[in-house]
């Protein structure tokens, strides 16, 4: 049985080590389509700041770790793929036969479509070879603009004010970090930040990006050219020149970098023309199984059953690529096993501040049976907001609330009916640790 894995992040990595387990004779070969180790993206930001070295963001940092597990490496991409004859083509022009195949390609950093965008000075943060563009240009000092405050826009924020640059940071929604916070939580980490010297402008984006023209004969002919050519063909002529950058609210900043965190999309465009069914991810059932046999899906890449509504979502999150990539090869290798349903986990160290947010955050409508409590306190930046469906809680948002936030998450992964709690909680949401040892642990005290 030969298994080919497309990707080797941490959901590829997993998958490998787990099918080498529980298939011990199996052929297994993981594909990286990068000229590097295997290795997480999210140690970039530590890289930025200079904590590690390029090393330090390997996944497995023995020498000849996965030729000892006679996992065989190989680089390459993915760019059509034969569901009948079961082989993927590659850019270099080569197929690879499989019997079982997992898609753990991943995503990548959308560019919006900005004049300028392409410009050498506009960097995505998704790569070690974005990494070593930004430390070039982000030295202490930098003007740097973010387009972006999200869930990773936040964690490259923090890297960027390590380096001592001057930031400002620029996001569309009304708030920070708008797809895992509350409007009240994403205004306190806005709050926050400001505090701590970066400056956000919500609710206004980004409509252009020129270099600074220098007075100099024909330069302006020479810019007007690049523009009308979008930037692609001569881009290279704006290297190290500052940039304008022009906000849908009308104002004009200048600024030596300009960080696009706009959020990623999964890598699916191999998968064009196959009977693989592709939502915004790589659809699966609760093996990881896609809608063909024998090809199956994890990370990034993957729109899996949530816990609570079965509806598919795609959670970008490596603690969910790796549940679903153990999930995966052990389906991939013959055991039956099934993912319970994904749930969005988010937990997030802005500037110091952690927040983190669990499963349906926004809520429930009240005629489903829908409630919710917020507790707030502005000073302290201490925030909670607890929602239920019926007895049962079903989403938390928290900021400054660092003991025993676990206890959320186990409460709403466990679907714990919290019976007369949740009407307790709703009174005092800060009791949810008294409500998770009261409930959650009542059948082994039951059973002593």
């Amino acid at each position: 049985m030969k298994h080919v894995i497309l990707g080797n992040g941490p959901a590829g990595v997993v998958a490998a080590e787990t099918l080498r387990k529980a298939a011990p004779q199996d052929e297994i070969v993981m594909v990286g389509s990068e000229d590097a180790p295997p290795y997480s993206r999210m140690a970039i930001p530590y890289l930025l700041e200079e904590d590690i070295d390029e090393s330090g963001t390997y996944l497995r940092k023995t020498p000849g770790y996965f030729e000892k597990l006679n996992i065989r490496e190989l680089r390459g991409r993915a760019v059509a793929l034969d569901t009948a004859t079961h082989k993927i083509l590659f850019a270099d022009g080569h197929f690879e036969h499989y019997d079982r195949m997992l898609i753990a390609t991943g995503s990548h950093p959308v560019r919006p479509p900005i004049p300028g965008v392409d410009l050498p000075q506009v960097q995505t943060c998704w790569t070690l070879e974005d990494a070593r563009a930004i430390a070039k240009l982000a030295q202490p000092g930098s003007r740097v603009l973010q387009l972006g405050a999200g869930f990773i826009g936040c964690i490259i924020m923090e890297s960027l004010a390590a380096r001592g640059v001057e930031l400002t940071v620029v996001e569309m929604g009304d708030r920070m970090v708008p797809r895992m916070m509350t409007p009240k939580a994403g205004g306190m980490i806005k709050q926050w930040v400001e505090h701590k010297g970066i400056r956000v402008v919500t609710s206004a984006g980004v409509e252009r990006i020129d270099p600074v023209v220098a007075e100099a004969p024909g330069l302006m002919a020479k810019l007007g050219s690049w523009v009308s050519g979008g930037g692609q063909n001569n881009a290279k002529e704006g290297d190290g020149r500052p940039l304008r950058v022009k906000l849908s609210n009308g104002e004009v900043l200048d600024c030596d970098l300009v960080i696009v965190a706009a959020g990623v999309a999964p890598n699916v465009g191999f998968l064009e023309a196959t009977d693989v069914h592709v939502a915004k991810g790589v659809l699966v059932d609760d093996h990881m199984q896609s809608s063909v046999p024998g090809i199956y899906a994890a990370g990034d890449v993957a729109e899996a059953p949530d816990l609570f509504t079965g509806a598919h979502l795609v959670a970008a999150i490596q603690p969910n690529a790796a549940d679903q990539a153990r999930v995966a090869a052990l389906n991939m290798a013959g055991q039956g096993a099934r993912l319970n349903g994904v749930l969005a986990i988010n937990v997030l160290d802005t500037l110091g501040l952690i927040s983190s947010s669990f499963g349906q955050w926004w809520g429930e409508k009240a005629e489903n049976g829908g409630a919710g409590v917020e507790h707030v306190d502005d000073g302290g930046y201490r925030y909670l907001s607890l929602q239920f469906k019926d007895d049962v809680l079903i989403g938390a948002t928290s900021i400054g609330l660092t003991n025993h936030v676990g206890a959320l998450r186990g409460l709403i992964q466990g679907r714990v009916k919290l019976g007369p709690w949740r009407d307790r909680l709703l009174s005092n949401p800060l009791q949810f640790v008294d409500a998770y040892v009261a409930r959650s642990q009542q059948p082994m005290a039951l059973a002593r």
